[in-house]
């Protein structure tokens, strides 16, 4: 058989690691699969490595704007994956308007299907964004001949939206990538630090208004003036408003800048030196379909302290300090409790730590290429039955 992969909507963030993860360790061959083409944008293609049976396609279209992507995915797509000879067409980023079938597609962000995480941005042209995205791809998830989800709090949340789906479900979560694992170290008592050498709190993400860095930087600062020697590391794109909000908020309340510190985005295969140098790992987010940076810093062997909504807790279990993400007060005394415990710090990172090793990219893989294979053979045989 032969498996095209749309990525013209892959362009960065989880979704181009997640497709360069698993075409790095894939045994497609193992699933039925001789050969394997990914339609994208140069960018994206660059990441891939290079395999015997991959075909990488360049579509220039692809490197242009949303509404070229858009055309293209809905007029040129199927005409080139039956040009390929394909036997199932793969959609990781959720949106398809094409008539090529059989189709696989994936449901990876949760931010349209909650009303209480939609309604955080107002009357907006986000807003109005998301409630788009909410209707292609509830159409896109109920006409899909297979669908995967990442955790099965994202299933039950978009099922009870779309209500139905014409064909088969899966739960397949994420894996990591090696060079996050990092044994749990020694937890040292606050004592042995200090305000030119503090406890370094970490928090990858998104600066967003559903990620609530505004919160944790408050608490952050509440703890410092009560004599904890902490900082706060934010690392991250951002969303230009809310971080234009956070450094007004800080202005005021940390305007030496000695609490909190935003360094912007790291390249993600620099991210694992920032995990190895924090002493401690914040993950505040209301809205998760998994938690792909939640994981990497439970594989860092690092305490975590995590917002108690959504995916966490399925991923984290008993392994976290939970609070509520919209409590200042709550995020700090999460925060606080973890630092004045050693033992507790030392117990929850090895817990995180083991939990983590069940998840690789291998898994994902093999699980994702045995899915897709099982829908098209099953596609395959219904139509020879027509």
């Amino acid at each position: 058989m032969i498996l095209g992969i749309d990525g013209s909507n892959i362009r960065g963030g989880g979704g181009v690691t997640h497709l360069v993860e698993m075409l790095r360790v894939a045994r497609p061959i193992v699933h039925g699969f001789s050969k394997i083409v990914v339609w994208s944008g140069q960018g994206t293609l660059n990441r891939i490595e290079n395999r015997p049976w991959l075909v990488k396609s360049h579509q220039p279209i692809l490197d242009k704007s949303l509404l070229h992507r858009i055309f293209w995915q809905s007029f040129m797509l199927s005409k080139l994956a039956r040009a390929a000879g394909c036997n199932v067409l793969f959609v990781p980023g959720g949106s398809y308007a094409g008539d090529f079938r059989p189709m696989v597609t994936m449901s990876r962000n949760l931010l349209p299907f909650e009303w209480r995480e939609l309604r955080r941005y107002g009357w907006s042209l986000m807003t109005l964004k998301l409630l788009i995205l909410r209707l292609i791809q509830s159409s896109t998830f109920r006409r899909a001949n297979g669908l995967i989800f990442l955790t099965q709090y994202a299933r039950d949340a978009v099922m009870r939206i779309i209500k139905s789906a014409a064909g088969r479900t899966t739960i397949i979560p994420h894996g990591l990538n090696d060079q996050f694992s990092n044994k749990p170290r020694e937890q040292k008592p606050i004592s042995q630090y200090s305000n030119d050498q503090p406890f370094r709190i970490l928090y990858v993400s998104v600066i967003d208004l559903y990620k609530h860095q505004l919160y944790v930087a408050e608490a952050v600062v509440k703890l410092r003036k009560s004599g904890l020697p902490v900082v706060l590391d934010l690392v991250g794109p951002a969303s230009t408003p809310v971080l234009k909000r956070l450094r007004q908020m800080l202005g005021m309340i940390d305007p030496a800048g000695v609490c909190v510190r935003y360094s912007g985005i790291v390249p993600y295969g620099e991210l694992y030196l920032r995990y190895n140098k924090a002493e401690l790992f914040l993950f505040a987010s209301s809205c998760e379909s998994f938690g792909q940076i939640l994981l990497e810093a439970m594989c860092a062997g690092l305490p975590i302290a995590c917002s108690n909504r959504s995916a966490m807790p399925e991923l984290l279990g008993n392994a976290g300090f939970y609070f509520d993400p919209e409590r200042p007060d709550d995020i700090a005394h999460a925060l606080r409790e973890l630092i004045n415990s050693p033992e507790l710090r030392a117990r929850l990172a090895q817990a995180s730590f083991d939990l983590a090793e069940a998840y690789s990219w291998t898994r994902c893989a093999k699980e994702t290429f045995g899915f897709i294979s099982q829908v098209a053979r099953v596609s395959s045989t219904m139509s020879k039955n027509i």
